[in-house]
């Protein structure tokens, strides 16, 4: 029986591939697509103003006041505005720094560069956030102050590693000879980077904005922490979690960032964006 399994699996990649995978998809889609479908339908419910029970009844009334709320409206677009700022700058500052260390650094210093880029990550998160605090505080180096100026700045940094190495990988794969060839053509670096870089790595570019974008979009510790009194998305589901006890309004809002990355990641798609991940 053994060997009969054996020789079945040996002879059809398929089968083997399937039980491979069955258990880390099996996995997948009960902590992942399961929790998304608990999000979902836990939206569709209300909370009794009373007793603070959940009515498990189907409403459209938590959508309805997102929809008319204008307040709401505003942390949306501000959140879209905050993850789009980080995304632009993370995309400014790193690009010439994946491009040193692709194409300008030797092997060696190659190594030792990407083994910088990613020792902020090895940092906790939170030590991060409230390192900025202190820099940005009245009393501090910067002294800027919070707000969304702090946020913006704070969470460009955390999120800098992910649009490095997407980038990086990018550059690395772009042979040297087409570089040259432009110069030999009488292309100068504008238009070199105009015509060969950008075009060629744009998809690398659309894979780290993936990161950045969507961390930026969820965050709700750091703009806690320097944000001073702004809100964002991330906010308005962890205070009607936590002190409003609105977990049905909360999943509402929490598919908002949701639905607007699903939108997004079918823009990049057509870009080749996700096979640089």
């Amino acid at each position: 029986m053994r060997r009969r399994l054996a020789t079945c699996l040996h002879r059809h990649a398929g089968v083997r591939l399937s039980l491979l995978l069955s258990a880390p998809m099996a996995w997948l889609g009960l902590a992942y697509l399961g929790a998304l479908a608990a999000l979902l339908v836990t939206a569709f419910w209300s909370t009794d103003t009373f007793t603070g029970n959940l009515v498990r009844t189907f409403t459209w009334v938590n959508f309805e006041d997102l929809v008319t709320g204008e307040v709401y409206r505003t942390i949306a677009l501000r959140s879209l505005g905050v993850a789009a700022a980080v995304t632009v700058i993370d995309l400014v500052v790193a690009f010439p720094m994946a491009f040193a260390m692709a194409k300008l650094a030797s092997p060696r210093a190659q190594r030792w560069l990407v083994i910088a880029v990613l020792t902020p990550l090895w940092a906790s998160y939170l030590v991060k956030a409230y390192a900025w605090r202190v820099l940005l505080s009245t009393g501090g180096i910067l002294g800027w102050g919070y707000g969304l100026g702090a946020t913006v700045l704070t969470l460009s940094y955390l999120w800098l590693p992910y649009m490095i190495l997407p980038i990086y990988a990018g550059l690395e794969r772009l042979p040297n000879s087409l570089l040259d060839a432009a110069g030999d053509l009488g292309a100068r670096g504008w238009r070199t980077f105009r015509t060969v870089v950008w075009p060629l790595t744009f998809p690398a570019v659309a894979a780290g904005s993936i990161f950045t974008f969507s961390l930026s979009l969820g965050d709700y510790i750091t703009v806690k922490i320097v944000g001073g009194r702004s809100q964002l998305i991330g906010n308005v589901v962890y205070d009607n979690i936590g002190a409003a006890n609105n977990l049905p309004f909360a999943a509402a809002v929490a598919t908002v960032p949701v639905l607007i990355m699903l939108v997004y990641l079918a823009a990049v798609r057509r870009t080749g964006a996700l096979e640089n991940l």
